[in-house]
């Protein structure tokens, strides 16, 4: 039986495939997410629960989601099965 040492240096198993992510999609869940987060703040902070500073946090979350966004358009995924520009 071999040791666990050599096992975790060796693994038999191979690893699963990539899972096919649409990043579009992720990356408006996620700008989503950053503009009702902002609202909350807003409104938190209009109560005087917490500071205003908070709000740029909201802000920049929602900027680098709408920068990923336009990335993720850009950057289609590229299928495994379509051949590249470098392939004759």
């Amino acid at each position: 039986m071999p040791s666990s040492r050599s096992s975790m240096l060796n693994p038999r198993r191979t690893p699963p495939p990539p899972v096919p992510v649409n990043f579009g999609r992720v990356m408006r869940v996620g700008t989503l997410g950053w503009a009702v987060a902002l609202v909350v703040v807003v409104v938190l902070a209009a109560v005087g629960s917490i500071d205003w500073y908070a709000s740029w946090v909201c802000g920049v979350g929602i900027v680098l989601g709408l920068l990923g966004t336009r990335w993720a358009r850009r950057h289609p995924p590229v299928d495994a099965e379509t051949p590249g520009p470098s392939a004759p």
